[in-house]
């Protein structure tokens, strides 16, 4: 079919195109305010990545798979758990926002917990997560899990060495009942090397959108690194179990690191495409008897741009 360049359709469908990637560039601004040496040593380490319209190309495509693995989970009434683990600025918070840009909220949701409070620091360890655990036709998305025992709070000494043991020997059978209860679980490491972070860790310093992912934990993961990996490689030696393994992707390179852990992501259930009902825009209804009420000026934002 010959298509026809006066057709206002075309027009619609330019703007609304432009519209997308807009938000995708907003999203994917990676060119911070970096000093010249760091710009430099940044492009040093980094071998070149995709190139912008083939990521783009890759990521909307995967996108428009999670479209679909939602409206499963959702006609399905499945329940799916995802946890996000690694190192500070690994890449986990990205790789969450392209899953959940496209996405229903109501279906699809970001579970970021702080730190403990004193009253939960009393509580049955796992006893904050259950809460946030999906229902049917729900998938959760941790960005950071109850491995924080494993990692942060045993290397900051904020759990004794008994409480990590306790965990050890509890979250496998914590797991095991989420999946005997119908829960799906994934698990994702995200790794990167000394170098990267340090890289990353710079360009957050000098960045003032960026400066606020910096906190004192992350300045002293830098400091712990190795303390870092050998409580990782014992996480991995006792939690790696049949029923939910760890997964690793490799971060140092962002764009890749995305579109091959969504890839992953969509293997891991046996969605089907779901028919749905087509949707007709109903006519307005037009009431002869009513005025439209003209609004004073005050209750409007100003418009300065």
């Amino acid at each position: 079919m010959t298509k026809d360049k006066n057709d206002p359709g075309m027009d619609w469908l330019a703007a609304e195109l432009m519209d997308t990637l807009d938000e995708d560039y907003e999203l994917e601004i990676s060119e911070p305010a970096l000093s010249i040496e760091i710009r430099r040593i940044y492009r040093e380490a980094h071998p070149p990545s995709l190139e912008r319209k083939d990521y783009f190309v890759q990521l909307l495509h995967l996108q428009s798979a999670l479209i679909k693995l939602q409206d499963w989970v959702q006609h399905e009434k499945e329940k799916i758990v995802v946890i996000f683990e690694g190192r500070d600025s690994a890449g986990k918070g990205g790789v969450i926002k392209r899953i959940t840009q496209r996405l229903n909220p109501r279906i699809v949701r970001t579970v970021a917990l702080p730190a403990p409070s004193d009253r939960e620091k009393t509580q049955w360890y796992f006893q904050r997560y259950v809460p946030h655990l999906p229902a049917g036709g729900e998938i959760v998305l941790f960005d950071r899990s109850w491995y924080n025992r494993a990692g942060v709070e045993r290397v900051m000494g904020f759990a004794t060495e008994a409480q990590v043991e306790d965990f050890f020997n509890d979250v496998p059978e914590f797991e095991r009942m989420l999946v005997r209860s119908g829960i799906r679980l994934v698990k994702y490491w995200f790794s990167i090397t000394d170098k990267e972070q340090q890289m990353r860790f710079l360009m957050r310093i000098h960045d003032p959108l960026k400066q606020w992912k910096l906190s004192p934990m992350d300045l002293q993961s830098r400091v712990r690194w190795e303390d870092y990996t050998r409580a990782k490689e014992e996480m991995f030696d006792r939690t790696n179990i049949p029923e939910a393994p760890w997964y690793i992707v490799e971060g140092n390179d962002k764009k890749r690191a995305r579109l091959n852990c969504i890839d992953h992501l969509l293997t891991q259930f046996p969605y089907a495409p779901v028919s749905n009902e087509d949707v007709t825009l109903p006519d307005r209804v037009h009431n002869s008897n009513y005025e439209r009420q003209v609004l004073p000026d005050y209750l409007y934002v100003p418009s300065k741009y």
